[in-house]
């Protein structure tokens, strides 16, 4: 059969929203009240935010929230590796069998997504085994902006990589992991949904119609046929890796447009941007199909 690409993206001109999923408050460990907290993400112009402290589901609806849609969420992170219980409706108990959580969240209509597994001073704050064995979350943190101050790393792609090697279709997501006024606009995900609802926009986030940005805008994501076309404002180089991370191509330049050969070995690819500083961006992947 002929090689096809496997891919989330809607159509060019589908409206671009920025977000942060996970954000703590004085209801957790955060060091202001959730008022506060969504005031200053408004100012910023966001149009979606999750309130995601631990242990702890607070309904959002008593907030004024400005505009910004508000998903209803927690971070379970008593007991084991955290995670973010993305739509929640029903409060779930932490519990050290993960795989227990995670089957609750899918029964709640929600989605997980594995939080910072480089973060601590092992870089192994999440297990590589571990996510190979667990079953039905939605993605992991590639970005967790909180850990630029800790121990550790916030960029896991290379966690991210050896999943996606072994044919598990995961996302990936990037978070501010807020706790303080410094952390915020450190990493976000930009979501092409045609309405600001949380209904809408969290059918985006579960399909990965989305990217994760810590600066880099991408404009146009667009596919046809075997070749991927990336369009940024503000990249200086774009970098298409491949199974296991590999380096297909790089251009030194905002835009790119990849084809991929017919006799392509690898399983998928990845569009990755950067910019100036810390600036980055990267795209959902794009799995190869015969």
């Amino acid at each position: 059969m002929p090689l096809t690409l496997e891919h989330s993206y809607d159509e060019p001109g589908t409206p671009w929203l920025k977000g942060n999923l996970h954000t703590h408050t004085t209801n957790s460990d955060g060091s202001r009240p959730p008022q506060e907290v969504i005031d200053d993400y408004a100012a910023r112009g966001y149009d979606f935010l999750m309130i995601s402290d631990h242990d702890k589901l607070i309904d959002p609806a008593p907030f004024k929230s400005h505009g910004m849609a508000m998903i209803p969420g927690n971070e379970i992170s008593a007991k084991g590796p955290h995670l973010l219980h993305i739509d929640a409706s029903t409060f779930i108990p932490p519990d050290e069998d993960r795989q227990k959580i995670l089957a609750q969240i899918a029964k709640d209509k929600a989605f997980a997504v594995i939080n910072h597994p480089n973060w601590q001073e092992h870089f192994n704050h999440c297990p590589q085994e571990k996510l190979d064995a667990w079953e039905g979350y939605s993605g992991i943190e590639i970005y967790n902006g909180v850990i630029r101050r800790l121990m550790g790393t916030p960029l896991a792609t290379d966690r991210w990589d050896r999943l996606l090697a072994k044919g598990r279709k995961v996302w990936g997501f990037a978070n501010d992991d807020s706790h303080r006024p410094e952390d915020v606009e450190l990493a976000w995900n930009v979501v092409q949904s045609k309405k600001k609802t949380p209904k809408a926009i969290v059918e985006a986030l579960a399909a990965g119609r989305f990217y994760g940005s810590t600066g880099v805008e991408i404009r146009t994501i667009a596919v046809c046929g075997r070749t991927i076309h990336v369009e940024t404002s503000n990249a200086q180089r774009i970098v298409v890796h491949s199974t296991s991370g590999k380096r297909e191509t790089h251009v030194d330049a905002k835009e790119i447009t990849f084809h991929v050969p017919e006799e392509a070995k690898y399983s998928y690819v990845r569009v990755e941007c950067w910019g100036p500083g810390e600036a980055m961006a990267w795209t959902q992947p794009f799995f190869l199909k015969r």
